[in-house]
């Protein structure tokens, strides 16, 4: 269907593809994996009109199309759904008013007027379709990321798709979530849609592609029908050598308590809820998507509406509301959503490094030391090796795994006591994640007290000491990790007992 020839694009200092051949078949699920910044999303990009200024052809069924603008791309039926759905959604306009948007904006002709009967009623019949149970007058504000992400194929679905582009679509959704968008990719295969499917999660691209395209550094490196190679194969070809232990070893010993919360309750999902955490100890979080971890991540922190109960600090009570407060408590949060909530992307790389510790940087009369900023961004940059062209790099050019480094390097600048990681390796490659590892276990190392909330199970057991499972907001089982595994916890996430 599709045969993009010798694409390369460049962008200031970095050469993001270098010429890049793909061939997309009709009917068919198509792999395409590589390591942070190894060109994925870049390349995708190009097909669906987001970036021009590339170089190479492309044809549509032998044909060659021209392709600068995202308008150009829907018109021959190419649809991208995109990583960051907060990006693409109107949160202000309804669930309906933001599936059918492309059809309320062309069908309002000189009249300007909108059928808004005709437009819920269609955007529901769309959501039927899915098996996604949304109510289309709903504003989009108050969805949960997994039904965001939900909106967006619906949206991308209804409009005579022909090439279904699906960028890290599972990262947001619970386990049954991730088996509907399965059933809606096997229907629109049947149909005849090509799907591009870009992820990080091997064992998901070994059980619904047929085809299979490793990139690394802007290039493709391996091509190959998915049903002869393997994932140990194609890790190899992504990182351009054989993969190390996935976990980092970590030290047993651990201190006093740290932190210790009493009866946490945020008027809302969390109540009355105890943990503690030592000196050096990992603590999980683990539960399915939607269970609470989140909530009482963003409730520690004291960015929840309303929090009471009792947080304890190395044996003395504080008080946080907000999260002003906690920051000056010593403790810091590495957010799920990091480019909604834990950067500012139009900044530079140093400026986001600095900001959680301004104070650091001032010289005298409150100015920043500029070069000192910079001077301590370059040292994080190495020690966290932090991929990017230079320090004044915009974080929003960076790939999602650097980006997760620069959000964990700006907490690391506050030197906390306790760091709270909600869901730190979503969206990240394997090798980054090795690297984030690294640091977490640094952290703990060092004495820290570390929070590890994570849906992902093998990372829970991989990576925690003890852990709390969640289920609806509760801590329905504690136990130490050495001596569960992950048909137990799945159990308890599930509402077991």
């Amino acid at each position: 269907m599709i045969q993009m020839n010798n694409i390369s694009i460049h962008f200031p200092g970095v050469a993001a593809l270098k010429n890049v051949s793909f061939l997309v078949e009709e009917g068919k699920a198509h792999a395409l994996i590589g390591a942070n910044g190894a060109g994925k999303s870049t390349l995708m990009k190009v097909l669906s009109g987001a970036y021009d200024h590339y170089s190479g052809e492309i044809y549509l069924h032998g044909e060659k199309v021209t392709i600068r603008t995202p308008k150009d791309a829907k018109q021959l039926g190419i649809q991208m759904v995109y990583q960051e759905v907060d990006t693409a959604l109107i949160p202000s306009l309804s669930v309906g008013e933001n599936i059918m948007l492309e059809s309320m904006v062309h069908g309002m002709g000189k009249k300007q007027f909108i059928h808004w009967k005709s437009i819920h009623e269609k955007a529901a019949e769309i959501l039927a379709s899915l098996h996604v149970n949304i109510p289309t007058t709903k504003s989009i504000s108050e969805l949960t990321l997994a039904q965001k992400q939900m909106v967006l194929i619906a949206r991308a679905v209804s409009d005579s798709c022909k090439c279904l582009i699906l960028d890290e679509p599972t990262a947001p959704l619970s386990q049954t979530e991730t088996e509907e968008l399965f059933r809606l990719i096997g229907l629109l295969k049947k149909q005849g849609v090509a799907i591009i499917f870009i992820s990080h999660r091997l064992p998901e691209l070994f059980e619904i592609c047929e085809e299979i395209m490793v990139m690394r550094n802007g290039e493709s490196v391996m091509s190959e029908k998915v049903s002869e190679t393997s994932p140990n194969q194609v890790v190899e070809k992504m990182l351009g050598k054989p993969l190390a232990d996935q976990y980092p070893e970590r030290s047993s010993s651990h201190g006093e308590h740290i932190l210790e919360v009493k009866g946490l309750s945020d008027g809302n999902m969390i109540d009355h809820l105890d943990l503690h955490v030592k000196r050096g100890e990992i603590l999980g979080l683990a539960g399915l998507v939607g269970a609470g971890k989140t909530e009482i991540c963003k409730a520690l922190f004291g960015e929840a509406d309303t929090v009471s109960g009792e947080i304890f600090i190395n044996g003395k009570k504080v008080k946080i509301s907000s999260p002003y407060d906690a920051v000056r408590q010593g403790i810091v949060l590495i957010p799920e959503e990091r480019r909604k909530e834990g950067l500012v992307v139009t900044e530079s790389v140093s400026s986001n490094l600095s900001m959680s510790n301004l104070k650091k940087f001032s010289q005298m009369g409150g100015f920043l030391n500029f070069k000192h900023e910079k001077r301590e961004a370059e040292r994080m940059i190495e020690q966290l090796a932090i991929k990017t062209p230079s320090s004044e790099t915009k974080v929003a050019n960076l790939s999602g795994g650097n980006q997760q480094k620069v959000v964990i390097g700006k907490c690391i600048e506050t030197d906390a006591d306790i760091y709270i990681f909600d869901e730190p390796t979503k969206g990240v490659d394997v090798g980054a994640k090795r690297e984030i590892f690294d640091l977490i276990t640094a952290l703990a190392d060092q004495g820290k007290g570390v929070i590890y909330a994570s849906s992902e199970l093998t990372d829970i057991l991989g990576m925690t000491d003890r852990l709390c499972v969640i289920y609806d907001g509760e801590i329905v089982k504690e136990m130490e990790t050495k001596t569960t595994n992950e048909a137990e916890i799945l159990f308890y996430s599930t509402g077991g007992k």
